[in-house]
């Protein structure tokens, strides 16, 4: 695009820096503004009218426009715009909010903590394990394990957990304590002749190895999200859940289970955790807990990990933590209000049915020469694209195919994320077959016309 001087897309050139954007990049083409959004489409400035296919950044739940959130800001904005929740102090949606998260978690948890992002609630579970291993007298058991590609924030330990080398190249990361261990990604990183049980089995003594090696109770925590998402949509294979459980339980290490992307309906359950009966220590939430109109996050903790947190605020005289917009009452009570609306309206039922047809839909994709494979459970997926099937290479430069496709379906409507070479679906769950069958057209068109420029 040409940027005219003085436009709003030159002002944003000139004044804004953007989260995963090549700035010098962003300096040549500008921005594409996005200033409306309704049900399951945004229109930016120039009127073109876009799929959102993303749901934002895996999160607009609801849709855009949803007037029901409108008016519960504005209700909670004129009652209480803000308050705290540091010493002693709480107010009405916050309390609510907890008390119904802990009411929903598939497994029993003691408490809710409010933040802002997914990462503040991760960053936050660090402190939370070292404070914890400190009350219980094993001030050696901090270390952490992650996973290659998983994807838990970018604040400095966040970002640590993140195992994606750009989110560590040049920002000196990860720091001490922070492991990552194999990706489960079969279609990738299995082995000729590997079954994909087989494959499960090896991902576990992976872990094991790396526990034994760095010592079992120098272990505090492993965390993992039921689906990768920004890692590029990784579905566990079958029994891997199982088996990494088993081993964590052996070794007494606390189960993180990072529920940002698949927690309220994305993956057909309330929960990842349901979908692949995960029984973790402690949640994160955030996301879709309020479709993202307001930022909010939370984590759910277990008595396991609450009583010695307990504890040792007791003995401190403070637990030494806290955002000024921790629960913030306007944020709280649009989660409410959001959380009301995907029950009332079955929208985890939907995301099963609507899900079903996306993975079929997206499944016939397979046959075409640029698709390497298609994954993904209910409504998350990614179609990972090669140029040589047998070898499941792309372009020479990683990511290059990717970027290609996702600029033309872009143009042709529809927003994708690429994840190096794989192109990420996360639409709303208010999506309709409708809207389905086109984000499949419109991605099979896309992928023909890069097909004649290669």
């Amino acid at each position: 695009m040409t940027v005219q001087p003085n436009s709003i897309e030159a002002r944003d050139i000139a004044y804004h820096l953007h989260s995963y954007t090549n700035a010098r990049q962003h300096e040549a083409v500008g921005p594409i503004i996005i200033e409306k959004g309704e049900g399951v489409f945004v229109t930016d400035t120039d009127g073109n009218r876009y799929i959102e296919a993303m749901a934002g950044l895996w999160s607009v739940a609801v849709g855009f426009g949803e007037k029901r959130l409108v008016e519960a800001a504005s209700r909670q904005m004129a009652q209480l715009n803000y308050y705290h929740t540091f010493t002693h102090k709480s107010h009405g949606p916050a309390i609510e909010l907890a008390e119904r998260l802990v009411a929903m978690a598939p497994v029993p948890m003691s408490k809710a903590y409010f933040t802002n992002s997914g990462s503040e609630a991760n960053d936050t579970m660090i402190k939370l394990v070292r404070y914890r291993s400190n009350a219980l007298g094993q001030p050696q058991k901090k270390k952490i394990i992650s996973r290659i590609r998983g994807y838990h924030g970018v604040t400095l330990a966040s970002a640590s957990l993140t195992g994606l080398p750009n989110n560590h190249r040049a920002f000196d990361l990860p720091m001490e304590g922070i492991f990552h261990t194999t990706c489960p990604h079969y279609w990738r990183e299995g082995r000729d002749g590997e079954s994909e049980e087989a494959f499960a089995t090896r991902c576990a003594e992976d872990l094991e190895a790396l526990i034994q090696a760095e010592g079992p109770d120098t272990i505090a925590a492993f965390i993992g999200e039921p689906v990768m998402g920004a890692g590029g949509v990784v579905v566990p294979p079958a029994t891997y859940w199982e088996k990494i459980q088993a081993v964590l339980k052996r070794h007494d290490i606390l189960l993180v289970a990072d529920e940002v992307i698949c927690g309220f309906g994305r993956t057909g359950e309330m929960f990842g955790c349901q979908t692949y009966k995960i029984e973790p220590d402690i949640m994160t939430l955030s996301k879709a807990l309020s479709s993202s109109y307001l930022p909010i996050s939370a984590l759910l903790i277990n008595d396991r990990v609450y009583q010695p947190v307990a504890d040792q605020s007791s003995e401190i005289g403070t637990f030494g933590h806290g955002y000024t917009a921790s629960g913030h009452p306007v944020a709280a009570a649009v989660a409410l209000e959001n959380l009301d609306i995907i029950e009332e309206r079955g929208l985890v039922g939907r995301a099963r049915e609507m899900g079903a047809l996306m993975q079929a839909g997206l499944r016939t994709l397979e046959d075409h020469p640029l698709v390497g494979e298609v994954r993904g459970v209910g409504l998350i997926a990614a179609v990972e694209l090669v140029t040589d099937k047998a070898a499941k290479t792309g372009l020479e430069k990683p990511g290059a195919l990717g970027a290609q496709a996702f600029a033309i379906l872009q143009k042709n409507g529809v927003i994708s994320r690429p994840i190096g070479d794989s192109l990420a679906y996360c639409p709303p769950l208010i999506i309709e077959k409708a809207h389905i069958d086109l984000i499949v057209e419109t991605t099979r068109k896309s992928l023909d016309e890069l097909q004649a420029t290669l």
